[in-house]
This record gives C-alpha cells, sequence and structure tokens, in this order.
C-alpha cells in the first residue's frame, strides 16, 4: 500500500531534531558518493496573470543507506511585489480554495515501488530549518547563547528550533518589517522555545549583541549588511541574497550547503523574472570565490573546519535546495507515521504498472 500524508500528520512526526539527525547521515553518504541529488530544475513560462509567471520545479535525491528516494516538485504562481522596501518573491496560493501545490513523492529504493506521496510544506521548512541547523553546529562558537533572527515567517520557527538543537541559547531577538508579525511571533517561539524571545523594533537593535544572526526572510536582496559584522559572529542566510557580498568578504570563512547556487532554468519567451536578473536573487555575488568556500557535507565528514577559534567570523550560506535533503526527511516521516497508523492507504497497484515503460 501507498501511504498518503497531509501536512498535519507529518508535522506531527518529524521533529527537528530527527530531521538533523537524518540529514546529517545523508550528508555524510553524499560526500562518500553512496547517496546522490540532482541540481533543482525550473520551467518558467508567462501565465495568465500579467504580474506573475508559473513555474514548475523539481528537484530529486537517492539515499540507499536510507532505502529511500524522492522527487520534491511544486506547481506555482509566483510574484515578486516589493514590501518595505524589499524585492520579494511570493508564491500566491491560486489553486482551488486558495491553496498551493508542492508534493514530496517516495520511493523505495529496494523495489521501486511509490511508499508515500506528502506535500511538501512541512517537510520544505523542516528541512531548511535543520540544514541551517547543522551549519550553527558546525560553524558557530560553542558557547553562543543568544540569536537576533531577520523574520518571523513560515521559516524562521524551525530555524530558531534546529539553533536551540545545537546550541544552549538563552536569549532570541526577532525583527520584521510588520510590528504585529513580529510581536505574534515572538510570543509563539516564547511557548515553544526555553528562553527568552523578544521582538525589538529595528534591524540595527536585532543584530546588535548577539553571537548569531538568522537570515529568514523571502526577500531576493540584501538584509544583512558589511556594517554589522564583528568579531566572533556567525550569521546564516536561506538564500543566496540575504547576506549582501562585502559582508561575506570580510568574514573569516563562508560556508555552503552544498554548493549549487543556481538552478537549471528553462525560460519561455518573455518571461525574465526579477530573480533572474543581474544584482539581485540568484544573480547575486558572481565575483565571490565560492568554489573554495567549505560545503556542509565535507565539513560533517570532517574534511573540511567550519570554525577553528572564538574570535574568527562565520557565515553559513544555504544556497539552494537538494533533492537529497527531501528523500532524507519524508523518509522519517513516511517510517514515524507508519508506526502510528497515521495516513490514509491506497493500492500501490494504482501508481504502478504491468506494460513495460
Amino acid at each position: 500500500m501507498t501511504l498518503i500524508l497531509s501536512n498535519d500528520d507529518v508535522a506531527s512526526v518529524l521533529t527537528i531534531t530527527d530531521c538533523m539527525d537524518v540529514l546529517e547521515d545523508a550528508y555524510r553518504d553524499l560526500h562518500a558518493g553512496t547517496a546522490v541529488t540532482r541540481r533543482r530544475s525550473d520551467s518558467l513560462t508567462l501565465t495568465e496573470r500579467e504580474d506573475a509567471i508559473y513555474g514548475f520545479k523539481t528537484m530529486d535525491g537517492v539515499i540507499p543507506n536510507q532505502g529511500v528516494a524522492a522527487v520534491r516538485l511544486n506547481s506555482d504562481i509566483v510574484t515578486w511585489p516589493r514590501v518595505d522596501g524589499n524585492l520579494r518573491r511570493v508564491k500566491v496560493p491560486a489553486a482551488p480554495n486558495d491553496r498551493w501545490v508542492g508534493l514530496v513523492l517516495l520511493f523505495s529504493t529496494v523495489n521501486g515501488e511509490p511508499l508515500a506521496i506528502m506535500p511538501d510544506g512541512v517537510v520544505q521548512r523542516t528541512r531548511v530549518g535543520a540544514t541551517n541547523g547543522l551549519g550553527v553546529k558546525y560553524m558557530a562558537r560553542e558557547n553562543a547563547k543568544s540569536i537576533g533572527i531577520l523574520g518571523s515567517g513560515w521559516q524562521a520557527v524551525t530555524q530558531l528550533q534546529a539553533a536551540c538543537a545545537v546550541r544552549d541559547i538563552e536569549e532570541i531577538k526577532v525583527f520584521s518589517p510588520n510590528q504585529g508579525n513580529r510581536v505574534a511571533f515572538a510570543q509563539e517561539m516564547n511557548d515553544l522555545l526555553d528562553c527568552e524571545v523578544a521582538p525589538v523594533g529595528s534591524v540595527e537593535h536585532c543584530v546588535t549583541d548577539v553571537d548569531i544572526v538568522m537570515c529568514a526572510s523571502n526577500s531576493i536582496e540584501a538584509i544583512f549588511f558589511e556594517r554589522w559584522i564583528r568579531t566572533g559572529l556567525h550569521v546564516s542566510s536561506i538564500k543566496m541574497p540575504e547576506i549582501e557580498e562585502p559582508a561575506l568578504r570580510k568574514a573569516d570563512r563562508v560556508g555552503l550547503n552544498y554548493g549549487q547556487r543556481q538552478p537549471d532554468t528553462v525560460r519561455g519567451a518573455g518571461v525574465n523574472p526579477p530573480d533572474r536578473r543581474t544584482g539581485t536573487g540568484w544573480a547575486v555575488h558572481e565575483k565571490f570565490d565560492f568554489e573554495s568556500c567549505p560545503k556542509l557535507p565535507e565539513m560533517i565528514a570532517g574534511e573540511a573546519i567550519g570554525r577553528t577559534n572564538d574570535d574568527e567570523i562565520t557565515c553559513f550560506v544555504n544556497d539552494m535546495g537538494l533533492g537529497l535533503q527531501f528523500a532524507a526527511a519524508a523518509g522519517v516521516a513516511y517510517r514515524k507515521a507508519k508506526e502510528k497508523g497515521l495516513g490514509n492507504e491506497l493500492p500501490t497497484d494504482w501508481f504502478t504498472e504491468d506494460v513495460h515503460p
């Protein structure tokens, strides 16, 4: 039987610590060459909305030691509004009943069968948080006690959960341009985490006198700048543009998730979205030497060092998501959901065939 899971099912079983553990193992296998991951692929065309484009995105990965392979796919209507001075990439919930479309298809590497189908939303933010949490584990000072986070949206929750899982955090400051959002987020995090979380009224206040700065926005322009860099700081970002290039240059060490940095993109006629234009989105930091940066699989395998002393300035750039991450996270969600009897089962024969493909 093939298991169909909801986001609620996944959220009830997929913890940030489970995800970090399984990702760490997957990255070791990736570095050893026994696991593989394919570069993200984006197909972009015009759509009926003049202010949007249609994007079809896929990425996949295979982890034989965990017995799973997965493909993550998104069918998106994407816009680029300017909000509070920053250009943002915003997916519109345009499907029936104001919903988004993202799926993870999980397969067995033993016999090829489809094991599960689930939405990508909870898996998505959990694997991003877990990845940046591993960046904190391998690059931040071991005595780090405080965090300033820029952003209070969907991704910010798991960023803080992951950082708190690997460091003994006592104080967190949060800033976002929307006062109501940052206050509500701070209250939510106070209930969720075993530390003090306070909303602050400016970016400067948020990034001052903290050991770690975490960027968790949907901006395709820089939100963290060189003037805030100081001795011993660790800065992390969930996407390429969030940390400006001069700040990266001032750091003693910049680590990357895997170093792919840009997706393979196919564009239809007339499509030229802002995050493909020079100076924003995927086009940022064209002159920075990313090739010499340590990658997370290398740090986990012990072949690269994330930090050598407490005075170093380190940055972790979660440059682009990997299909491998979805295989690992969806795999553990599937196994735990099966144990708890969650989800709905459908006949696997519905998704297989007796005709040679």
